[in-house]
């Protein structure tokens, strides 16, 4: 890791050490053999996602399904008999260490491929020229020049600045920090971070509050999601309240907890940690776009198809763009950028397409969405040209369990040809098995398509090529 710079000039300078970042500046180095530096100011490779987002929530996630699965094994003969709650200290420590051990092979990778690595804080002063400033308190500084500059500093969690107290809750950032399980937690927020979250807390024995604006959770999903997750969250105890306005002040109490006021004169909710999922921002807003003119709205990068700012040789993706806001989105947009920019001609065009994204909700049961929702199918096509197949069951695993999940899936089919325009899975195995199906629907894949393809049995899979 450089703590400045080694070099005054570039072909290629990457500002921000996320994933988007980090498969532009290998690919460019690598492949292409330019001359790659990558600005990181956390100290810290891998983004959001590696350190404070996918990665630990999904140990998390596994660590809250295990305890599921405990629950579960008495109906299966199993006599289970813990000898004390779950060890939450021993582990977020050992998940800790998993991280910072991605850290050194995120810098390893580096290191391998030829990309300088420095840690500082990057600004830009003209299409071509970037100020790097110590991050050590040495007050160190230096300009470097670059052909082409990549803005990928991903975005950060909102926090509501206009309620009294806000500053006493945590957001997605600080879960991670958490020392021990809170016995009381609320979530306010109805979007994916919120729902795995929730989640996690409830599988693992907090007593588990999640304030939402509406009736549902993840309401960018089908109905069918929300509806079939809202719910099931419900029977699992998580306790939903619907129709959330917004807190008029949030106190800390001599004890430690936090009073949570809603209206004026009803009993404040008591918690021990406050969580918002409130949405995210773009961090952009050190970077003196503004002094060379680089269009956003919000804070958002406006970019083109193939990741250009409005100013010639900067260029932007990931989150800073506001479009699909998802680490492999980043990682493949990254890679056809240094594609297009250092590789051969035929590679003039290559572009990441945007539409028929996969995503999967870590929620309990999981959940996978690609495509069109039945609502936004209707909306493009017109009622009469779209058809639904849908099915819910309860899968096999309940067999011998008296509390059961659920399981729905959904086809939107378009035209005579029943094109597959969206399929959303809610159920135990969704995350595994959306990614195949996500090939057939990208493929362009008809329901005579699923059809055809003989089921396996048993499973839950099947029901997706079986439907009437």
């Amino acid at each position: 890791m450089a703590p400045i710079s080694n070099s005054e000039e570039y072909d290629f300078l990457v500002i921000g050490g996320g994933s988007g970042g980090l498969g532009a500046a290998r690919r460019a180095a690598s492949r292409y053999g330019q001359k790659v530096a990558i600005v990181e100011r956390s100290g810290r490779l891998g983004g959001t996602c590696v350190n404070v987002g996918c990665v630990p929530k999904k140990v998390c996630w596994n660590a809250a399904s295990i305890a599921e699965t405990l629950h579960d094994a008495v109906g299966y003969g199993f006599k289970i008999e813990q000898t004390g709650p779950f060890d939450w200290t021993s582990f977020k420590h050992k998940r800790d260490a998993y991280i910072t051990r991605l850290n050194g092979i995120y810098e390893r990778n580096l290191v391998k491929d030829r990309v300088e690595y420095i840690s500082a804080d990057a600004s830009l002063v003209s299409s071509n020229e970037v100020l790097l400033a110590a991050i050590d308190g040495s007050n160190e500084s230096k300009t470097v020049k670059a052909k082409k500059i990549l803005i990928a500093t991903g975005g950060y969690p909102d926090v509501p600045n206009n309620i009294e107290g806000s500053e006493l809750g945590i957001t997605s950032d600080g879960f991670f920090d958490l020392e021990a399980l809170p016995q009381r937690v609320a979530l306010v927020g109805a979007g994916y971070i919120a729902v795995e979250l929730a989640g996690i807390f409830n599988a693992l024995g907090s007593e588990t509050h999640l304030l939402i604006r509406g009736e549902t959770v993840l309401r960018k999903f089908d109905p069918m999601i929300q509806d079939t997750l809202t719910e099931h969250y419900g029977k699992l105890g998580i306790k939903i309240h619907k129709n959330y306005v917004g807190f008029r002040k949030i106190e800390k109490t001599g004890s430690g907890s936090l009073l949570l006021h809603e209206e004026v004169g009803s009993t404040p909710l008591e918690v021990d940690t406050l969580l918002w999922a409130i949405g995210r921002k773009p961090q952009t807003s050190s970077l003196g776009l503004d002094k060379i003119g680089i269009n956003t709205r919000n804070g958002v990068i406006q970019v083109d198809d193939y990741q250009n700012t409005n100013v010639d040789g900067v260029y932007a993706l990931g989150d800073v763009c506001g479009k699909v806001e998802l680490t492999p989105v980043a990682i493949a947009a990254g890679r056809r950028l240094a594609d297009r920019l250092f590789g051969p001609a035929e590679f003039s065009t290559k572009r990441l397409n945007y539409e028929n994204v996969p995503s999967v909700v870590f929620a309990h049961p999981e959940i996978g969405s690609i495509g069109l929702t039945e609502p936004e199918a209707r909306s493009k096509y017109g009622d009469s040209n779209v058809k639904i197949y849908k099915t819910s069951f309860i899968a096999m695993y309940y067999a011998m369990l008296e509390n059961k999940g659920p399981t729905s899936y959904k086809l939107v089919c378009v035209g005579a040809e029943e094109r597959v325009v969206g399929l959303h899975i809610i159920g135990l195995g969704s995350a595994e098995m959306l990614q195949g199906f996500g090939v057939a629907i990208k493929m362009g894949a008809t329901k005579a398509d699923f059809d055809s393809c003989v089921a396996i049995h048993p499973t839950s899979a099947e029901e997706l090529v079986t439907m009437v």
